[in-house]
């Protein structure tokens, strides 16, 4: 089945959960999710028609959402052409991470008075992970990444950081395409993601912090070569 009617069915099956009240909202969401899961890529144009027959909506409030999304950096409108899922750029990416260390880090400084539940959340999102790495579906690790970042940011107990996590988490799948094999990019991060679990279970978060600001440095240093040799190319 093409991408494309993968993350429209996935619309479709979702409509009856829209509410008049905050319809425009709810199908932000739904697209937002669908870039969050990776199936939404950077320059995919989205068809506005189809959008409003699978989410049941009207042309109106598909542009509100739209228009949302815009917002938040992960659209953009191109005049006469249409909407878009954006293409982030290296300064975009630098400073995604420099709030990622701000946010991140402070969640792993609360996990030594953080409930059970909020750890297993980590422990869940790292065993998704690697059932998905077991399987061979590296798309599906860089989702549970995503998932382990998002329950790290949840540590700090504030519905404010959660939401500005979903939303830097939405931009960081966006980078993640900028790499040419999911696996070579996804897989050392793994065993990673594990340590970090591991050190904040056992209450070293002095120590978890410091990886996870290894952590960062070294991915933030692979794509932005990914960047760099992106550049080339259109260059030559």
């Amino acid at each position: 089945m093409p991408a494309q009617e993968t993350w429209i069915s996935r619309i479709e099956a979702a409509r009856g959960d829209l509410d008049r009240s905050s319809t425009a909202a709810r199908v932000a969401g739904l697209l937002r999710e669908q870039i969050t899961d990776g199936l939404l890529q950077p320059g995919e144009r989205l068809p506005e028609a189809e959008l409003c027959r699978a989410a049941g909506v009207s042309r109106n409030t598909l542009r509100e959402a739209f228009r949302l999304l815009v917002q938040e950096r992960l659209l953009e409108h191109r005049f006469n052409s249409g909407v878009f899922v954006r293409r982030l750029t290296a300064a975009d990416l630098a400073d995604l991470y420099r709030v990622r260390r701000i946010l991140e880090c402070a969640g792993v400084r609360e996990s030594a008075t953080a409930g059970p539940g909020a750890l297993d959340r980590l422990d869940a999102a790292v065993a998704e992970g690697e059932r998905a790495a077991a399987a061979g579906h590296w798309p599906g690790v860089g989702t549970a990444d995503i998932r382990f970042h998002q329950a790290i940011g949840a540590l700090c107990g504030s519905p404010r950081v959660d939401e500005v996590m979903r939303n830097l988490l939405a931009e960081l799948r966006l980078v993640f395409h900028e790499m040419g094999s999911p696996r070579e990019f996804h897989e050392p991060y793994l065993v990673r993601n594990r340590l970090l679990t591991e050190l904040m279970a056992r209450g070293e978060t002095a120590a978890a912090e410091r990886e996870l600001l290894s952590y960062f440095d070294d991915a933030e240093a692979q794509l932005t070569a990914a960047y760099r040799r992106d550049e080339d190319r259109r260059a030559l």
